[in-house]
């Protein structure tokens, strides 16, 4: 829900040369330099604390609405590429970083990152305390606000606050219909290796329906990889026209928002795919969806999961998995059915990050076990589901 207004931002002081700032809902600014794009947006603030693949994030769907932290300093030292994105149009907002973004220094680099993110028109502000802010949003959860670059200088702070001030925020907010395909399409793109690129799957053996809630592309590589031929359909498609693929298995993929208002027309789609006994796999927003179809709920995180570095305990094995993942809104673990097993829990704050469907194929998980680019402690689910295709 939108905050109520501050009078006015919090007194501050505008360095010298400051053409850019991050306004935050309770009236906090946080001065910088501007890079990317000129001009300004509005979106919840997180945080995202991995060390590596900052294109990879900044292209992840489930960043529609949000404006990325990275408490890296070092955001942009290895360029930008053509290979390296999870979608052709980046949905986050913008980003905060510590440091000015340097020339690159790697030998995949083919654009800098500045000149990246004026084309996708995101801007960004360099040379702000990301532990500060990143304290803050850890302590009071993530706040709306505003990411503004003027090169001419001329930044309006009570406009943007009171921008800031009147989003709505995430809750409540569909935004798979945002970054869903427009239309049915097939994917055979399997995943990268080094001195050959993308690969091609020319033999699949099992037809898989992913259902795009804002599917990242290194998922359905995955899905390719492991010997899938992947028809993809838009977050809309109901369980009759899933169902007249013929597939061998559903994937239910990540996305952004709030799953109960993503649920109003996926939840049904799923309940009707659950009746069929087909197998389906579901991963973060997917899971989410398939918890609240079989009958569990979720809430909104006070500041969510999202980082490459989470530890996940698998409870069936003991096995302790680090995980990628990005998520604000998580299942209720006590809120989980009789018949429905949580496999998985997370060893920061015991939050559930898996479950499963007792005496049905069915499963899912809330991290991202395809990461790119890494780890990979989870890549075994995929193979987990190509199983129970071959067993069904």
């Amino acid at each position: 829900m939108p905050q109520t207004m501050p009078q006015s931002v919090a007194p501050t002081v505008r360095p010298p040369g400051a053409d850019a700032a991050l306004i935050l809902d309770d009236g906090e600014v946080f001065w910088g330099r501007g890079a990317g794009a000129a001009g300004h947006s509005v979106g919840e603030v997180c945080f995202n604390t991995s060390m590596t693949g900052y294109q990879e994030i900044l292209t992840d769907p489930s960043y529609a609405g949000q404006i990325i932290t990275f408490t890296f300093p070092h955001i942009g030292n290895v360029g930008t590429n053509a290979e390296d994105i999870e979608t052709l149009t980046p949905a986050s907002r913008g980003c905060v970083l510590t440091a000015s973004i340097t020339e690159p220094s790697n030998w995949r680099a083919a654009r800098h990152l500045d000149a990246w993110l004026k084309s996708h028109g995101l801007p960004a502000v360099t040379g702000v305390d990301t532990r500060r802010l990143t304290r803050r949003i850890r302590d009071g959860g993530a706040p709306n606000g505003v990411v503004v670059y003027a090169p001419d200088g001329e930044i309006d702070l009570q406009a943007l606050l009171a921008e800031a001030c009147a989003w709505p925020g995430l809750e409540g907010m569909d935004l798979a219909k945002d970054v869903t395909c427009g239309q049915t399409a097939s994917w055979d793109e399997t995943t990268w290796v080094l001195g050959n690129g993308y690969g091609t799957q020319t033999e699949p053996r099992h037809h898989v329906v992913a259902v795009d809630y804002g599917a990242k592309r290194n998922i359905l590589r995955c899905l390719a990889r492991a010997g899938c031929r992947v028809t993809v359909v838009p977050a809309s498609t109901s369980a009759e026209a899933v169902l007249a693929h013929r597939p061998d298995g559903v994937f239910l993929s990540n996305g952004p928002g709030d799953p109960a208002a993503t649920g109003a027309y996926a939840v049904p789609m799923i309940r009707g795919l659950l009746e069929t006994g087909i197998p389906i796999f579901g991963i973060c927003l997917g899971h989410q969806m398939l918890a609240l179809a079989l009958g569990a709920e979720t809430f909104k995180m006070h500041l969510g999961h999202r980082g490459a570095n989470h530890p996940v305990k698998d409870l069936a094995t003991g096995k302790v998995e680090i995980t990628s993942q990005n998520h604000g809104f998580v299942v209720d673990r006590e809120s989980l059915p009789e018949g429905v097993v949580e496999t998985h829990v997370s060893l920061f704050d015991r939050s559930n990050e898996g479950l499963r469907a007792e005496g049905r194929p069915v499963f899912s998980v809330q991290y991202h076990p395809e990461a790119s680019p890494g780890p990979q402690d989870s890549h075994y689910l995929f193979q987990r589901f190509v199983e129970m295709m071959e067993e069904d």
